[in-house]
């Protein structure tokens, strides 16, 4: 670590993987220096983690005391934490001098399994009460969770020592071979033959040789008895709700087996779910308020990834304007929302997740998170987001409100001439529809790849003749070509979008000159609507042809008529 880069931490003050431990008040003690290690070590992300000794909770530098005789051995210093943790901890340890003061940096990695003191005491880091990140108590549920996120365990696969093969309904069981039925292809149909038994051992929820020997979590949540339920398996519970501002019209919660919950909550969607038509061709296609499939997906999901060692229902809440679906824990580890559209699948309850593809619940490609994209932007909606999810819960967000009739069809006709659009096209056009432009640094983000796949998805929108550049190189941006404006109805936005022509842009400038006297480049842009480099490019080309005189430089450039 770099004095600068200790400076920036002690400037951002103390946070989730930041700790500052002062000697002010009274000298830190061993103990108090492994329990605060500890403490880092078990924290939700994989990013570094730092404990600086000698900075005081205000951030003030007061400095450390010297831990072995007159100085502090780095190595003397690691070799103690790694003898007081366990599993054994290797830390790197640094001491820094700054402002006269010594700093000793204590670097702590991330960890695959929690962590704890040699004498038994397991803390994690957490935002405390008052919302300042503190060190509180690691309860063996929260370390099933964290493995869980990290993919090193299977809540849904752990054996319920109590649970017995009588906490288990039949009826379940033919749910289970109903829907892999009705499925049209998506599940397994090699399970309907198979015996009550013979099915929970296909899918893992039981341990059994001949007879079931041991019942699994997995076998509760997919067949388990509504009492069963309550009694061994409390955290789940699913609520369905219906809010009209501050009314709550339906305020109904299950703790049902998982496909009864399914086909009760698809059944409450279909029966409020309103759908206009439009006509493509000689065909007419229908335009719902939510799309059935992204829904389904959404609701998937919830019941999959939530965090089953948590207390808190999954929430789906029907606004006025939007669908809400939230389920108790964060996203797994290495899933964010910057790359929310391109990391491969990391599914909290592996078994459970297996058990919905094949019961023909979900997609087998595992990619229900472009299902929800692309339904949602092809049918003319906004893209669903998920910004207000956090490290306890994931938010999915369905907007609702009056659908764009005219871009369904647009996305209809481009698929019946064999011209289908992916979900980073719809993504792109949805968002040059609402934004009316874009640059191509915006369009990786958006799609959350590489400039060079956003540049080939853009290509591909102009070859089709959906989307017009504008500018050139790092000016370049991009807007709906005139043809799409008029095919979604707003013929006069593609004027306003694409502005003057350059011999007009030249006439703006020398008026606005002959008005004022003088002109810099960031008065053309916002005079032009164009990007910093466009006009500085317009000003020098008429310089060149000596319409105009430049004076200064770099940004104290200044333009006026010449002579």
């Amino acid at each position: 670590m770099t004095l600068e880069d200790l400076r920036r931490l002690i400037g951002a003050g103390e946070t989730l993987r930041v700790e500052f431990k002062g000697e002010e008040q009274r000298p830190l003690s061993d103990g108090d220096l492994i329990e605060a290690v500890v403490c880092l070590a078990n924290r939700s992300d994989d990013t570094p983690a730092w404990v600086l000794i000698g900075v005081e909770d205000d951030g003030r530098l007061t400095g450390a005391r010297p831990r072995h005789h007159d100085r502090t051995d780095p190595l003397r210093l690691q070799a103690l934490i790694s003898n007081r943790t366990r599993p054994s901890l290797a830390v790197r340890v640094e001491v820094l001098t700054l402002e006269g003061k010594d700093v000793i940096v204590i670097g702590i990695p991330s960890t695959r399994s929690p962590v704890g003191t040699a004498d038994g005491k397991y803390l994690r880091r957490a935002l405390g009460g008052d919302g300042r990140p503190a060190c509180v108590p690691f309860h063996f549920h929260e370390m099933q969770a964290l493995q869980a996120d990290r993919g090193l365990l299977d809540y849904s696969a752990l054996v319920i020592p109590d649970a017995r093969w009588d906490d288990l309904d039949p009826l379940e069981f033919e749910r289970f071979r109903r829907f892999v039925r009705e499925s049209q292809g998506r599940g397994d149909t090699s399970l309907i033959g198979l015996s009550d038994t013979e099915l929970a051992k296909a899918l893992g929820a039981v341990q059994a040789n001949h007879t079931a020997s041991a019942v699994r979590v997995l076998a509760l949540l997919l067949f388990g008895r509504e009492e069963a339920l309550r009694r061994l398996l409390p955290t789940h519970e699913v609520a369905f709700q219906v809010l009209s501002g501050q009314k709550v019209e339906v305020n109904d919660f299950f703790c049902w087996p998982l496909l009864r919950v399914v086909e009760e909550v698809l059944g409450r969607f279909r029966a409020r779910n309103r759908e206009e038509e439009i006509l493509v061709g000689m065909l007419r296609i229908g335009v719902p308020d939510y799309p059935p499939a992204a829904f389904r997906e959404g609701l998937a999901n919830a019941l999959i990834h939530r965090d089953y060692t948590r207390l808190g229902a999954v929430h789906v809440q029907w606004h006025d304007d939007r669908i809400e679906i939230a389920n108790p824990g964060g996203f797994p580890e290495g899933v964010r929302l910057d790359n929310l559209l391109v990391t491969p699948p990391r599914p909290r309850n592996p078994l459970l997740a297996d058990a919905f593809k094949r019961a023909g619940i979900v997609e087998r490609t595992a990619r229900g998170i472009d299902t929800i994209f692309y339904e949602q932007l092809r049918n003319g909606r906004p893209a669903p987001n998920y910004e207000r999810s956090n490290d306890t819960a994931v938010v999915l967000v369905l907007p609702g409100g009056k659908a764009n009739l005219a871009f369904a069809q647009m996305v209809a006709e481009e698929s019946q001439s064999g011209r289908a659009l992916g979900v980073d096209e719809l993504l792109l056009l949805n968002h040059l529809w609402l934004e009316r432009q874009l640059t191509t640094d915006e369009a990786s983000a958006l799609i959350q790849k590489p400039q060079a796949e956003a540049r080939s998805s853009l290509q591909r929108l102009v070859e089709a003749g959906l989307i017009e550049p504008r500018g050139e190189r790092k000016g370049r941006t991009w807007h709906l070509s005139a043809a799409t404006y008029r095919r979604l109805g707003e013929q006069a936005a593609y004027v306003r979008q694409r502005g003057f022509e350059p011999i007009q842009q030249e006439q703006m400038l020398l008026q606005y000159v002959a008005r004022h006297g003088r002109i810099t480049r960031r008065e053309a842009a916002e005079l032009c609507r164009l990007s910093p480099d466009q006009a500085y490019r317009l000003l020098q080309r008429m310089a060149k042809d000596g319409r105009l005189i430049r004076h200064g430089s770099k940004k104290g450039a200044w333009y006026e008529h010449r002579g």
